[in-house]
């Protein structure tokens, strides 16, 4: 009988007993062991960050797709199944290819202890190294130096985004430490392209790529950007592009837009400004600021409009009161369910005074879910009025009675999964 992805995937959990363990040696020996996939993949364009890493992959993609340019991508966590992890050469991996690969990767592999992440990784760079395209995109996992997708030895192309507070039980306490491990993506010679940083983030990246001899394109430096007239304006040394705004709202999809437009400077030869209008326009990248108008959810929450944005980290929450700052004003109420691995207070602190009220709810299946009760003390501790409720339905039909008020479901990609498959409209096609 042959398994569903998702019976193997489920076995591949078992390999291991932690869900993250810091380390390239467990990679390097099923690499080792397939064929040494990491070294035949199209042209790599890696990007490690805090923040902005899957929507920046998004606009590079688009615009290269534009092109007529075959792209694989990388990214996770996945929002409503495992398949959107892995994007071959335009395409959702089909279920049939993804059982196969990870029977495959499996087999290579044995019961030796392997992280879920690390196989799942392999598996991948696997499909990417037997499938045929012009552009591999790998969105880094966890960090960078140790993230199991550090094992390209000369990418195209390295990006580092906003690097901020998280995960820092694994990655240090300090933003030099965070950003450190993030630099560990940065190859001798190879560009990386900067984005947004803090001054002593910057200074450590700087100081890695000198060690390396890797040009550096920073913001700020060797490239601008800005929202100016309803419009984007993007300036480097070749010269200035007017574009479109990104179709991804909020002010910080303009940095990323910039990191974009950089990367397709530097990849799409003559035909970049084509590129670049198009990474704006055509860009999509669900659970980012995202509005639902139809499917189940959106419809019980009417007479509100309905959003969902899966960021979980302080600076996400500061972004993220910014983007509502911004919108037409009109009440927002927050349905909130985070992990017990990130900065409650931190995240919600920015949204004090911003929203009206906090619905706490725990994400179902998720182990790692914070109690509603916890979150909800924890909004409460920064001047956010909360209440809990059993899930995100009953939550919204409370929300739904106030009127045509605005309601934003946040705070976990996990979270955002499951309210996209409880809405009906899935993740990534």
């Amino acid at each position: 009988m042959t398994l569903t992805s998702d019976a193997i995937l489920q076995r591949m959990m078992t390999l291991h007993p932690k869900v993250i363990d810091l380390t390239l040696d467990r990679v390097w020996q099923l690499l080792g062991a397939l064929g040494d996939p990491q070294d035949r993949l199209p042209p790599v364009i890696h990007i490690a960050g805090t923040n902005g890493k899957g929507s920046t992959q998004a606009m590079i993609r688009a615009g290269l797709e534009a092109q007529g340019r075959a792209v694989h991508a990388y990214t996770s966590p996945h929002l409503a199944r495992f398949h959107e992890r892995i994007r071959l050469a335009g395409s959702l991996i089909a279920e049939d290819a993804l059982a196969a690969l990870l029977d495959r990767v499996e087999a290579a592999n044995g019961t030796v202890p392997i992280t879920y992440f690390e196989i799942t990784t392999v598996a991948a760079l696997l499909a990417f190294a037997d499938t045929p395209a012009d552009f591999t995109l790998l969105e880094v996992g966890l960090g960078g130096r140790l993230d199991a997708t550090n094992v390209v030895a000369r990418p195209a192309l390295t990006i580092i985004t906003p690097v901020d507070l998280d995960h820092q039980s694994y990655l240090g306490h300090t933003l030099p430490l965070i950003a450190a491990e993030k630099a560990g993506i940065i190859k001798r010679g190879v560009t990386c392209i900067v984005g947004p940083q803090h001054d002593d983030c910057l200074a450590v990246i700087e100081r890695q790529a000198a060690r390396l001899g890797a040009p550096l394109l920073v913001h700020g430096q060797h490239w601008h950007v800005s929202e100016e007239r309803g419009g984007l304006i993007y300036q480097d040394e070749r010269g200035l592009l007017d574009l479109p705004l990104p179709a991804l709202p909020g002010p910080h999809q303009i940095g990323n837009a910039g990191m974009a437009i950089a990367a397709l400077r530097h990849l799409a030869g003559d035909d970049a400004e084509t590129a670049s209008a198009a990474a704006m326009t055509r860009v999509a990248w669900p659970a980012r600021m995202q509005r639902l108008d139809e499917g189940a959810l959106a419809d019980l929450a009417r007479p509100a409009e309905l959003w969902l944005d899966g960021g979980h980290n302080p600076a996400a929450g500061a972004v993220l009161a910014q983007t509502l700052k911004g919108l037409p004003p009109r009440p927002t109420h927050l349905i909130c369910g985070m992990l017990n691995t990130k900065d409650i207070a931190g995240y919600l602190s920015p949204l004090t005074g911003v929203a009206a009220s906090l619905t706490a709810v725990s994400i179902p299946g998720e182990a790692a879910t914070i109690p509603a009760e916890e979150t909800a003390r924890h909004a409460a501790s920064v001047s956010l009025a909360a209440t809990i409720a059993p899930d995100v339905e009953t939550a919204l039909r409370d929300l739904s009675a106030k009127g045509p008020v605005r309601v934003l479901i946040c705070g976990s990609l996990y979270l955002a999964g499951h309210v996209l498959r409880l809405n009906g409209t899935g993740g990534p096609v």
